[in-house]
């Protein structure tokens, strides 16, 4: 199939949608498709264009046969904010639609969008429509719920406006999909019904990250001893995360040396929570480690945290999740009750209170004086990601809705689902 690939992140940013959008690309035109891509230059997550592409000019790559990556200018904003943020993402979507124009007479049979931004949503779908193409629509975030739940937006008339709009955004695509079961149903409160969704997690190489590799060569770097039971972060240090309150738990485990939090990545929240731990022997920052050293990282780990802020469940899927579950070790997740990520990680680690430091000190003091509960809840997450989210099980989910497109013919009467499994680690 000829496919456009429609995903403002993308490789070779190593975090978040990037990452997934590039490997997903990779994996089509192993599998004999081609794929023209249009994203913006890699700026995730230091918010700053990565040396050798430009915020202001489009470029065209041939990567390999069979993909081509198209980088559209974008606007990168100084200072986050709900407006600026908007901004960001609709310069991107007014940029990309002319090379979305100009791939139309490559006559696509899909055209795949990912959101964030959901903005490009309808240019995507014009595109399709005029190519005569499917139009697929992949939910990473319910970004306008979040945008509200978080208080980026916070007028009632625009949170109307904007749901009405993505609600008859929504009805346009032949498919629409998503990372997990329960943005499937909140979808479903949008007007979309589950038999119209597609079940897409975001995946994890199975092979390439595995329980039990060393990571004594990071502990060194950072100073820390074989005994002592590393707790970490690692990811996109942004806002929507509450990340601050890991720093409040560490301020309140300063009296136990057992135990070391370790905050791994960059973004725009990185100064902040540096200044917030100055003078804090417990705490270590480690900058993005690159791919070939993510198993390595992970398995530093003898327990991972996930902290969320309160009311952001089920309206975002941390893609982060997949790789700590395959690394074998528990984790430490902030989640209200009755979410999905509190029924994964139900069964693999520890549900607390978000936005709770108290909460956390606790259940990392639980799991620092009990191996084998680490052990237990840790080999209960790598079977869920084996399960679950292995990528070459994701993957083949996807090609075999591909291959059922040609069968169909030029016509669609509906999409199939691939049904979203039971959310459980046990």
């Amino acid at each position: 199939m000829r496919i456009v690939l429609l995903s403002m992140n993308y490789a070779p940013e190593m975090t978040g949608i990037g990452k997934y959008s590039g490997e997903m690309a990779e994996d089509l035109v192993d599998r004999g498709h081609e794929v023209h891509v249009v994203c913006a230059p890699p700026y995730y997550p230091s918010w700053k264009v990565q040396a050798g592409y430009s915020a202001g000019r489009y470029q065209t790559q041939r990567v390999r046969d069979g993909l081509t990556v198209h980088r559209c200018p974008v606007w990168i904003p100084s200072r986050l904010g709900g407006l600026t943020r908007l901004l960001h993402l609709a310069s991107f979507a007014l940029s990309s639609f002319p090379v979305l124009l100009r791939l139309v007479l490559w006559q696509p049979h899909l055209v795949f969008a990912v959101a964030p931004a959901f903005v490009c949503a309808p240019f995507a779908w014009v595109t399709a429509r005029l190519a005569g193409a499917r139009a697929w629509l992949h939910m990473q975030d319910l970004e306008v719920d979040a945008a509200f739940e978080l208080g980026m937006l916070r007028q009632p008339l625009m949170r109307r406006l904007a749901l009405a709009v993505e609600r008859f955004v929504l009805r346009r695509f032949d498919v629409v999909s998503t990372i997990s079961s329960r943005m499937m149903r909140k979808l479903a409160v949008k007007g979309l019904p589950l038999h119209e969704t597609e079940f897409l997690p975001n995946w994890v190489d199975g092979t390439a990250i595995h329980a039990g590799a060393s990571g004594s060569a990071l502990r060194q770097q950072l100073d820390i001893s074989a005994s002592q039971v590393v707790c970490l972060f690692s990811g996109t240090m942004n806002r929507k995360q509450g990340l601050p309150v890991l720093i409040e738990a560490a301020r309140r485990m300063q009296h136990d040396p057992r135990v070391v939090f370790v905050l791994c990545g960059n973004g725009e929240l990185r100064p902040e929570l540096e200044a917030l731990a100055e003078g804090m022997h417990n705490v270590r920052f480690l900058d993005l480690q690159p791919v070939s050293g993510l198993n390595a990282l992970l398995n530093m780990a003898d327990v991972h945290l996930l902290p969320q802020l309160r009311g952001a469940a089920d309206l975002v899927m941390p893609s982060k999740l997949a790789g700590m579950l395959a690394s074998g070790r528990p984790v430490v997740a902030a989640s209200q009750a009755n979410t999905e990520i509190a029924s994964i990680v139900g069964g693999c680690g520890i549900v607390i209170e978000p936005e709770c430091a108290d909460s956390f000190a606790r259940a990392i003091g639980e799991l620092a004086g009990d191996g084998d509960m680490r052990q237990r809840l840790g080999e209960a997450g790598r079977a869920y990601a084996v399960q679950v989210l292995d990528a070459r099980k994701v993957f083949d989910r996807l090609e075999s809705r591909l291959l059922g497109f040609a069968e169909e013919g030029t016509s669609m009467t509906g999409a199939t689902v691939s049904p979203a499994p039971e959310t459980s680690a046990t």
